[in-house]
């Protein structure tokens, strides 16, 4: 990655998007914002330039592939070769399956999955040619472990790491450069939390340990700097998929009792409340949701390879010392 890359961010004008931008301005990038609501991603550019950066705001859905394509053709025309891709736009809906209305999913997967894949194409065709580029999937611990309320979000994550997969398969067989990293992300306090759609009569709240998102902003720039295959911010991440692996349906019981009423804050909702799902609640948008003060997980993260390297060895090590204890009891 160039010392003053040109950076394309989907999601940008808000949250982690927002707290990436402007993790990517201090080192003086040039930055393409992708969001839907014009004045929040217009304050997001002003951010950007004061910080160091300079902004190109575009108001995209990035359920629309045309739109995401033609977002990156005024980047390169404005600023030049993409060197970094960084898909994070999302929606969401708390719903119970049961209650979830197929036109939900279907926007929910167009946003959170197709979104990627169109942004992932777009970034393609630029640095395919030119050899060289990093691509990073914002992703989540939810998307090797599903939680009740969430199954249209937690589908989508699962379904980004499969369409990874496979790229990174191609990739690879090409002998190409170009490299793409899948950064997942603990429970975090955006602003998401405050216009998602729901079907509680309560807010939504994040579940778990809480990640401010300039932490999860440090760890994305890293990947887009350090490349590797996935890292894994936050403990909580790693204990969610390290337990999905090791004790599922252990998890699918833990979860049932304690992660279902966990999701829901105490505050109402306010007449009138308005949800993003298919249009972007009006305004200037924040990087920080409401949880300020129960937001400090540290943001360390681990690649997947070591955390998964150390686990093996810690298995191998008692597997080892098990059968030594026995050897011992046997003789005796």
């Amino acid at each position: 990655m160039r010392d003053s890359p040109t950076v394309v961010i989907t999601g940008a004008s808000a949250g982690v998007g927002r707290a990436t931008a402007h993790a990517f301005a201090r080192l003086g990038a040039r930055v393409g914002l992708l969001a839907r609501e014009p004045d929040a991603l217009v304050d997001t550019a002003r951010e950007v330039e004061r910080l160091g950066g300079q902004a190109l705001p575009m108001v995209t859905d990035v359920a629309d592939f045309g739109a995401v394509d033609g977002a990156a053709v005024a980047v390169e025309e404005a600023f030049g070769p993409i060197d970094v891709w960084v898909n994070n736009a999302m929606a969401t809906v708390f719903s119970p399956v049961k209650e979830l209305k197929p036109h939900e999913l279907h926007r929910v997967t167009a946003v959170t999955y197709y979104g990627y894949v169109h942004g992932t194409i777009a970034a393609l065709r630029r640095m395919l040619p030119r050899d060289r580029g990093r691509i990073i999937q914002v992703g989540s611990a939810l998307a090797y472990r599903g939680i009740p309320l969430q199954a249209a979000y937690c589908g989508a994550k699962h379904a980004i790491v499969g369409f990874t997969d496979s790229l990174r398969c191609e990739l690879i067989h090409d002998g190409s450069d170009v490299r793409i990293t899948m950064v997942h992300l603990p429970a975090m306090n955006t602003p998401q939390f405050d216009w998602a759609r729901t079907r509680f009569g309560k807010r939504p709240r994040p579940v778990g340990a809480i990640m401010q998102p300039e932490r999860a902003a440090d760890a994305i720039v890293w990947a887009a700097q350090h490349g590797g295959r996935e890292l894994w911010v936050g403990s909580s991440t790693a204990q969610a998929i390290l337990g999905q692996y090791v004790a599922p349906k252990l998890m699918d019981r833990f979860l049932a009792r304690n992660a279902y009423e966990a999701q829901l804050r105490g505050r109402n909702l306010p007449p009138g409340y308005r949800d993003n799902l298919y249009e972007p609640v009006p305004g200037v948008h924040a990087t920080h949701g409401a949880f300020d003060g129960q937001a400090d997980m540290p943001g360390r993260f681990v690649r997947a390879a070591t955390a998964r390297g150390l686990v093996a060895a810690a298995g191998f090590a008692l597997v080892a010392g098990a059968a030594v204890l026995a050897r011992q009891t046997a003789h005796r």
